[in-house]
């Protein structure tokens, strides 16, 4: 059955443009546009449709509003487009807080310009959101830090583990390239299926098989550093982990959430304020340390000094690796430095990313969590890593939260 999507958008150009690009797909059907808020909610409720692209800036009532008010009369997943500005930033994120699940860039020239890259990007999201049923009805933005604990100034730093290094960037991206080279030669020799040669009935049998014989966690690995993945779904989802968190958290936290160089700092701002802990765009040279989060910034790379192994080398997103940031790319340097003493969490997100990371972390001994299928917004990092075999433990968001707000296993 297609996906029924209504687009909401004042401006007639993005209207006809949006329906002329989803119209071409035959998964896709337009039930409806609106050009303000107010029309928006009056549709969401008549037409009931699976998807609402939704503009920001609108007459009558805008796009933050519209969400809020259909999140509370017609539950719908809800994919904003907004400009990449610092002010489109912020004014995303609050249209995420309203219970939106995603967004996407409207970049006048790339519209105009009828960009195939742009088209793939809005049709493959627009289906994967229009056939998810797991709405962001209770969005963690605005709460207020609930964790305790004193904070900590002790510096962390692990067991030295220095390879021979030649440019570290390098060895990185070869790294996470051989490691997509090998998933890919698995799945055409039948031994990895994580990816699209499944049906979805197919996809969801597997995850069952390879989560039949897992048990919940009661505390915390045995860990040092704490790695978090997460894609489309991931703003929220990170926010309803990280505000759990107390202050005294004992390890230092990674945060890799694919996302636009202009959101990543105003996102980490917006985390910094709502969280116990201390959460903030990486840069280069940062040391981690107990109580503290750092966020890859958009469209960079961000590695652990194989030198300093408490700093971190915030590097250009390579163009021979899809995502930039790369969840991978991430867990790759984790295990080749931390070895067995890391926990790797994967969130919410479209595609494999943090698969063939995972998959190095399992090879160094360390733990891999993955967000179930339930809590996701889209189940398909996840998915990818517990069809590999590769998740010691699938956990609803609320049960990763608890663990992280209680490391000892003591509330």
């Amino acid at each position: 059955m297609a996906v029924k999507v209504l687009i909401v958008d004042d401006s007639s150009f993005f209207r006809n443009r949006i329906e002329e690009t989803l119209g071409s797909d035959p998964r896709i059907k337009i039930v409806g546009t609106a050009v303000n808020g107010t029309e928006a909610v009056e549709k969401a409720t008549r037409l009931r449709p699976d998807l609402i692209t939704m503009d920001v800036e609108m007459p009558k009532m805008n796009g933050i509003e519209a969400v809020r008010q259909i999140m509370q009369v017609a539950p719908t997943n809800v994919l904003m487009l907004s400009s990449l500005t610092h002010e489109g930033a912020r004014v995303t994120l609050r249209a995420l807080e309203a219970g939106a699940v995603d967004y996407l860039p409207k970049d006048i020239r790339a519209w105009m310009d009828r960009s195939s890259d742009l088209r793939k990007e809005l049709i493959d999201r627009v289906v994967a959101l229009g056939t998810s049923r797991n709405f962001n009805t209770n969005a963690a933005f605005g709460r207020s830090p609930s964790a305790s604990g004193s904070s900590t100034t002790m510096v962390f730093r692990p067991e030295p583990s220095v390879p021979s290094v030649g440019s570290t960037r390098d060895v990185e991206v070869k790294s996470a390239l051989e490691a997509r080279r090998q998933h890919v030669s698995r799945v055409h020799s039948g031994q990895d299926q994580t990816v699209s040669g499944l049906s979805a009935r197919q996809q969801d049998s597997l995850s069952k098989v390879s989560t039949s014989s897992l048990t919940k966690p009661t505390k915390l690995p045995d860990c040092r550093l704490v790695v978090i993945g997460a894609s489309t779904g991931g703003p929220a989802a990170l926010q309803a982990i990280l505000t759990r968190i107390p202050s005294n958290f004992p390890h230092p936290i990674l945060l890799i959430q694919h996302m636009p160089s202009t959101f990543t700092k105003v996102f980490a701002e917006r985390l910094n304020q709502q969280c116990a802990i201390e959460v903030r765009e990486a840069v280069d040279g940062d040391r981690m340390r107990p109580g503290l989060a750092l966020l890859c910034p958009g469209g960079m790379q961000l590695m652990i000094d194989p030198r300093q192994t408490d700093k971190l080398k915030i590097i250009p997103g390579d163009e021979r690796l899809t995502y930039k940031p790369s969840v991978d790319f991430t867990y790759a340097s984790a295990a080749r430095l931390y070895q067995s003493k890391v926990l790797g969490i994967i969130l919410t997100g479209m595609g494999a990313d943090g698969c063939e990371g995972a998959r190095r972390l399992k090879e160094a001994g360390s733990v891999m969590w993955a967000q179930s299928k339930e809590t996701c917004t889209i189940y398909g990092m996840p998915q990818a890593v517990v069809n590999a075999g590769l998740a010691d433990a699938v956990l609803d968001l609320n049960d990763i939260g608890d663990l992280l707000s209680a490391p000892n296993g003591k509330k």
